[in-house]
């Protein structure tokens, strides 16, 4: 086995296109140096190394022996455009703070709404999946005011408490043996009224479930409420064509949501933070309009900070997502469609030894590619100190899983006499990386 390197031919492209860049540029007038700056190069070496010495101080993220949380190397295009971006640093709050990075974001939000089937829409990126969100519930509560927020009991936590920075009602729904949200458990919450918006996951965090979007469609058409889809961590797996049916219906409905939030920064191949949070009907627009004078003065064209509740935004994440989906775009049976159904794959394929192996209890196949297994013992309390000896005993091999704490009721058919609110600690795995080669 050769030892592992970082990819640093890139460096070579990245020196090339700064070339090109300042191309662009070459009619400024020269800036000299300042006289008695604060560092010289030898000084700036030395910081620099000192932050490479302390970024050695960090788990193998980008690496599959990494199998714990969702953590996903950005693409080398990804990393190539945005550090050719930071060069410039744009703003994509106003068009005169990022002329060309602002025009590269709405290509690429289009691009990811057209995959969900949406020629005409509202979007934009923000600085990430819960900030998204926090925009699609303030629209619902724009919408609905005083009416209750609901998520299923397995959705993020970001739900719960963003309503609580909104001051909007929030109730969680019980999810069912699946981890999917409980449609009879909607049903009967709905019926006592005052429902302004329910939240269907679609990949939930702890075990990338997929909540059953079609009959929460027919509830709506009831009920009248209004849906959001969260798709932070599965929603580019609606390219997959190895989904089993319950999860490709449910994101084959997805055009009919009012709003969906998706993390270019999960499988999107993206660095921190990038997420996107769109609209079926460009008309929530209006709940944005605001006065800036001093920001925007020589465009009459939209500017993003007049559809988004962030003000400065890195435009570097806009042109780093631009030159990903240019490099592998949003199609199915396309490259980048193939990776995803690759993770899928491989997360299957362990799916298959570990419950083919009598010291481990595995809860459902995966719908996506998270998947839960607890160590067998005689009770919770002692399997549960198991998982955490295996949590601890691969670490030190090297290989790194996550402990996750989640009802019992997922593993054993027998849980009622456990009681419904048993959990057991369990080891969890996010085979993101499954395109790239296994662990070591």
């Amino acid at each position: 086995m050769t030892h592992f390197e970082f990819d640093k031919g890139d460096l070579d492209l990245l020196r090339e296109a700064l070339a090109r860049m300042e191309q662009g540029f070459r009619d400024l007038p020269a800036v000299p140096r300042p006289a008695g700056r604060s560092y010289d190069e030898a000084a700036l070496r030395d910081v620099l190394l000192e932050v490479a010495t302390r970024m050695q101080d960090n788990y193998p993220y980008f690496h599959p022996n990494y199998a714990g949380q969702m953590l996903k190397p950005p693409h080398p295009i990804a990393r190539l455009a945005y550090s050719l971006a930071m060069y410039i640093n744009p703003n994509n709050h106003a068009l005169d703070g990022s002329r060309a990075s602002s025009p590269m974001e709405k290509e690429a939000v289009a691009e990811i709404a057209r995959m969900f089937g949406w020629q005409v829409h509202l979007g934009h990126l923000t600085g990430g999946g819960t900030m998204a969100n926090l925009e699609a519930l303030w629209i619902a509560g724009q919408l609905r005011p005083g009416d209750t927020v609901l998520a299923s009991d397995q959705a993020h936590y970001t739900h719960s408490r963003i309503s609580g920075v909104l001051k909007i009602p929030f109730e969680s729904v019980t999810s069912d043996r699946y981890a999917r949200m409980d449609l009879q458990a909607l049903e009967d919450r709905l019926k006592r009224g005052g429902v302004g918006c329910v939240v269907a996951t679609l990949g939930t965090t702890a075990v990338g479930a997929v909540d059953p979007l079609p009959e929460i469609l027919k509830l709506r058409e009831r009920y009248g409420f209004r849906l959001h889809a969260d798709c932070a961590y599965g929603g580019y797996y609606t390219l997959a064509s190895n989904l089993d049916a319950p999860a490709r219906a449910a994101f084959d409905a997805l055009g009919a949501v009012d709003s969906i939030v998706i993390d270019p920064h999960k499988h999107g191949l993206q660095p921190y933070g990038c997420g996107c949070v769109l609209f079926r009907d460009p008309a929530v627009g209006k709940f944005y309009r605001h006065d800036s004078p001093y920001t925007y003065f020589t465009s009459s064209e939209l500017h993003l900070g007049e559809i988004s509740l962030e003000c400065s935004r890195a435009g570097a994440s806009a042109v780093a997502l631009w030159a990903t989906q240019r490099l592998l775009p949003l199609v199915r049976g396309g490259e980048f469609a193939g990776m995803l159904e690759s993770c899928r794959r491989q997360a299957l394929e362990l799916y298959g030894r570990l419950a083919a192996d009598t010291q481990y209890v595995t809860a459902f196949p995966p719908e996506l590619d998270i998947l839960v297994w607890a160590v067998r013992g005689p009770d919770l309390a002692r399997a549960s100190a198991a998982a955490k000896r295996e949590f601890e005993e691969a670490a030190a091999r090297g290989v790194h899983l996550a402990l996750a704490e989640l009802p019992a009721r997922f593993f054993y058919s027998k849980s009622e006499t456990l009681g419904r609110d048993a959990t057991v600690m369990c080891l969890r795995s996010v085979l993101m990386k499954g395109n790239q080669p296994g662990p070591a």
